[in-house]
């Protein structure tokens, strides 16, 4: 049943964004499901670890915190996602292999693997981790099927995935995955005493061309003792000058319509 399921979605999807930020960054592409029966909590997330990983696609992004904006390039190439950052110079590189996902970051042409004593760090001084983007939870071990909920209009799995002890900031995860796609449209961490401290949720998307793409996500702080926001983050994606000019010296007629 599981390879059946994922053999099936693999050859469906047609890709055109990566995921999450993650994870960050789902596309929602509303295809049709095709499999008959439901499908276990382990092979749903093995489909999610198949979604980022499309057609190539270049995009211009940025983390917005209030008045702070910054501005950032992603780059889905040869089965990597690439987070371009400038002033200074810094590329953060996520690639999912089958047993594990590896983050590398480039600075002044040297690379290297961002070791896991820096995962708890913030990547350019927001909400975001360097374990957040590693995406490290669709591997872990023994997930659990929680049930179905409608996230904004899609119906999801609601999963729950324990974290390995002592290797994450995370003591457990909840993610919610489309039934359709198998995108990531939101993801809950608990601490270690399982309250909750951090949400990231997919607020809208656009559809390009046909196809669905993430339009800004939301990344919300939240205090474990009293249960409140304490800060937010937006990652949105920038519709780029070049590309509107490119569709408009062809005639495409692109059409680009807001969801949600």
């Amino acid at each position: 049943m599981g390879e059946k399921f994922i053999g099936i979605l693999h050859q469906s999807l047609h890709f055109s964004f990566m995921p999450f930020v993650v994870f960050l960054i789902t596309a929602l592409l509303g295809i049709s499901p095709l499999y008959c029966e439901e499908p276990t909590a382990q092979e749903i997330v093995a489909a999610a670890r198949l979604n980022p990983m499309g057609g190539e696609i270049t995009l211009n992004a940025q983390l917005r915190a209030g008045s702070v904006k910054v501005p950032f390039l992603i780059e889905v190439k040869n089965g990597s996602i690439r987070y371009g950052f400038s002033d200074p110079r810094q590329d953060i590189i996520l690639t999912l292999g089958e047993d594990e996902s590896q983050l590398e970051e480039s600075l002044a042409d040297a690379k290297s693997r961002v070791p896991v004593a820096r995962y708890d760090d913030s990547v350019r001084g927001g909400l975001i981790t360097y374990e957040d983007l590693a995406l490290r939870f669709l591997y872990w071990k023994n997930p659990r099927l929680l049930g179905e909920e409608t996230v904004r209009s899609r119906r999801a799995w609601k999963i729950e995935i324990p974290a390995p002890r002592s290797s994450s900031q995370y003591g457990a995860v909840r993610v919610w995955i489309d039934r359709e796609s198998a995108a990531l449209l939101r993801i809950e961490g608990y601490d270690k005493s399982g309250v909750l401290v951090k949400r990231f949720e997919v607020v809208s998307a656009q559809k390009i061309d046909g196809q669905w793409m993430l339009k800004q996500m939301r990344v919300e702080r939240i205090d474990p003792t009293t249960h409140k926001t304490t800060g937010i983050t937006y990652l949105q994606k920038l519709m780029s000058v070049l590309f509107l000019k490119f569709a408009l010296a062809l005639g495409t007629g692109i059409a680009i319509t807001a969801l949600l």
